[in-house]
């Protein structure tokens, strides 16, 4: 490691080498599994038609008649896997733009491990952001309703 003439760690040293994670570190480890996850997904996306036909439907819905707050997240994942953005939104919004940041953030969680960079740590979330989370949840099962999904 780099010292000054006194032994010291010059400061420019110390704040790099605190950025650095090592091999150890959970939120690396946590980051490398995320990476592999949505990596997995992608891959196996070509498999997708087959790994649907031995779904069951959703039993909220076969029960109620009405669709549950995740109808529709398991065919818009399935248009994801064709590359069909538009008919995934189509679907089920929500879930989809989830989908495609759980992809994207795996991507840059790997990414970050593999340059050995810590990951961003959220904070706690406001609670104007918890209701607009709710509200957006409570609207796009509203839209599931309405649209017979």
């Amino acid at each position: 490691m780099l010292s000054t003439a006194d032994g010291s760690i010059p400061p420019f040293r110390q704040n790099h080498d605190r950025a650095m994670t090592t091999d150890a570190d959970p939120d690396r480890q946590l980051a490398w599994m995320w990476s592999a996850t949505a990596a997995g997904l992608v891959l196996l996306s070509p498999l997708a038609p087959w790994i649907a036909s031995g779904l069951w439907g959703c039993p909220f819905k076969g029960l109620t008649g009405f669709a549950c707050p995740l109808c529709g997240t398991t065919r818009a994942a399935l248009a994801l896997a064709r590359l069909d953005v538009a008919g995934a939104f189509v679907h089920y919004p929500l879930p989809t733009l989830a989908w495609i940041l759980f992809l994207a953030g795996g991507s840059l969680a790997g990414w970050l491990a593999f340059r050995r960079r810590p990951l961003p740590r959220p904070g706690p979330l406001p609670g104007w952001l918890k209701a607009a989370l709710l509200a957006a949840v409570l609207a796009n099962w509203g839209y599931s309703i309405a649209t017979g999904v």
